[in-house]
């Protein structure tokens, strides 16, 4: 498969707000770990890192409105 290189920005699939951060700035994520919990139309989604590597920048925060294509996160 094709691995994702450098640095890529964790986006929000869709409107609705951030519930839960699952990751802290410096962890180091696998591709396919939940990351991020956005709850939208009541239903809590679980936002998977893309990759893996570390999380370098977190913009989510818990609680907070997220518009979708949002940055949420960055993994390096």
């Amino acid at each position: 498969g094709l691995e994702l290189e450098g640095r890529v920005k964790v986006v929000a699939p869709m409107p609705g707000k951030v519930v839960r951060v699952l990751v802290a700035e410096g962890d180091e994520v696998e591709k396919g770990q939940g990351i991020v919990v956005v709850e939208a139309m009541k239903m809590q989604n679980e936002i998977k890192s893309p990759k893996a590597g570390k999380i370098v920048a977190i913009e989510a925060k818990e609680g907070a409105p997220v518009n979708a294509g949002q940055a949420l996160l960055t993994v390096e």
